[in-house]
């Protein structure tokens, strides 16, 4: 696919930009955010707020947001410019970034519940709180688990 920066939006990336969006709003990403996330995935090339705009058909306000928010997702990635206050953006390509993190909150929860658990008297409270851990934990090594695997059988760049 050309680099879409350079031209006006298909049908067909418009379509790709909202069914990305579609899946991933009910996660709890904003609308712009997803679709921006959508649209850097299409392009081959760094991405100027400015360009986001007139694709997106979005301030260059909403842009700027989303894009800082992708990258606290660790979704896109910011350039920026020699001599300029311009950044461009990209897709990450760190895919497992945003798993890992979530790894820690996972970690972060489960000590959480149990140490609820180790405050409540026992009961249906303590058991449903000490179970919650175990799940998340029990998650969080399962994304471990194929992490490593991905890691393992990811061709080197």
């Amino acid at each position: 696919m050309p680099n879409i920066s350079n031209k006006r939006l298909t049908t067909t990336e418009q379509r790709f930009i909202e069914d990305a969006a579609r899946l991933l709003i009910p996660w709890g990403v904003p609308q712009t955010a997803a679709r921006l996330y959508g649209y850097l995935l299409l392009c081959a090339e760094p991405v100027g707020l400015d360009r986001m705009t007139t694709d997106l058909e979005i301030s260059k306000s909403s842009a700027s947001v989303a894009a800082r928010l992708l990258e606290t997702y660790m979704l896109a990635q910011r350039h920026g410019e020699r001599g300029s206050k311009r950044v461009s953006y990209t897709v990450s390509d760190n895919y497992e970034g945003m798993l890992t993190e979530q790894n820690r909150l996972l970690d972060a929860l489960a000590d959480l519940l149990k140490s609820g658990a180790a405050s409540v008297a026992s009961g249906p409270t303590q058991d449903r709180l000490g179970e919650m851990a175990e799940f998340y934990l029990a998650i969080r090594q399962a994304m471990e688990t194929a992490l490593k695997q991905w890691r393992s059988q990811k061709p080197r760049s």
